[in-house]
């Protein structure tokens, strides 16, 4: 039997969280996915999805009362919508909480997603 592949693992934790934090761990990761179209997903330090391209693009973690998705090179990307509510004192990392009842901006979601691979990109050594 072959282990799960990391797309697999996210469907799995997203039908065990089984409330409003799975519900919406699948919108974002449905948004992640159509923002990003060639992205990868990966799971890591035993259980956390996370989305790349180009490099890390964000993770995607739950907790009791949020999904947190924490963009790795946050601190560096414009957020003119002011999405970006967690982790705004660190010098890297920028974090989204989404609380119960939480409506997603599509579009400002879709435009930091963007946002981050294009500085992913940018300092991608090319060949």
């Amino acid at each position: 039997m072959t282990d799960p592949t990391p797309s697999e693992r996210i469907d799995a934790r997203i039908a065990e969280l089984g409330d409003w934090r799975g519900e919406l761990l699948a919108k974002l990761r449905a948004l992640i996915l159509q923002a990003i179209p060639d992205a990868v997903e990966e799971w890591k330090w035993r259980g956390v999805p996370v989305w790349y391209a180009d490099g890390m693009v964000c993770t995607g973690e739950t907790y009791k009362a949020a999904v947190k998705l924490t963009f790795a090179k946050g601190a560096a990307i414009e957020d003119p919508a002011g999405l970006f509510n967690a982790s705004l004192d660190g010098n890297v990392r920028r974090a989204i909480d989404f609380h119960e009842g939480a409506v997603v901006d599509e579009a400002a979601f879709a435009a930091l997603l963007q946002a981050a691979v294009a500085l992913n990109r940018k300092g991608a050594k090319t060949r």
